[in-house]
């Protein structure tokens, strides 16, 4: 995706977030993500609204606590692609990958807030009754936004594979909301999930 391209989807430029900004503890990414934009070359994009970390061999919750797998090999890096699972047997969920090659750590993204592409995202989610849940949530922003299997272990620095995230200039919250992760029940009270406050995309 050029930059012309971006910013003429996005009406204004924006700038693809470099792989060393990936190259943190995802600690440090997760709170620096929220209102960054996930853009798809058809056009579809969302803002970044709430976020997830998952912190490799010192976190139970994380896929990668275990050690590598062929499930979970894309979240051991290199940072900057994109980690997609498929959960609960129906879902699918995107991750981009953070820290250092072997690492094996990464960010869940879990809400956006849609910015362009809203008929192909309700094509996409016919059941959606209200286009502020089209994104609300990291299985139907993964919907809305055509992210599946295909996508595991996409660049989205090279943006190579039909995604990237960029940053447009709204900066991060300067006091984001900040509470335990969801949905989950080993490190349940880590305080590693943080979101926009005051945005209805957010999940919950």
């Amino acid at each position: 995706m050029t930059p012309d391209f971006i910013a003429s989807l996005l009406g204004r430029p924006a700038a693809v977030l470099p792989r060393d900004f990936y190259r943190r503890d995802p600690r440090e990414v997760a709170p620096a993500l929220l209102n960054k934009v996930l853009l798809a070359a058809d056009g579809r994009s969302g803002r970044i609204v709430e976020t997830e970390a998952y912190c490799g061999a010192s976190d139970p919750a994380a896929h990668s606590w275990r050690g590598r797998t062929a499930r979970n090999a894309t979240m051991f890096g290199p940072p900057g692609r994109l980690y997609v699972y498929f959960t609960y047997g129906m879902h699918w969920c995107c991750n981009p990958v953070c820290g250092e090659d072997g690492e094996g750590v990464a960010v869940l993204l879990r809400a956006l807030a849609p910015l362009t592409g809203l008929s192909a995202m309700r094509t996409a989610r016919p059941a959606c009754r209200h286009d502020r849940d089209l994104c609300r949530g990291p299985a139907r922003l993964c919907q809305a936004l055509g992210i599946a299997g295909a996508q595991d272990g996409i660049d989205l620095v090279e943006g190579t594979g039909g995604f990237t995230l960029v940053d447009d200039g709204t900066p991060p919250p300067a006091a984001p909301g900040v509470s335990a992760r969801i949905g989950i029940t080993r490190a349940a009270d880590a305080p590693w999930r943080w979101f926009v406050p005051g945005d209805r995309h957010v999940s919950r």
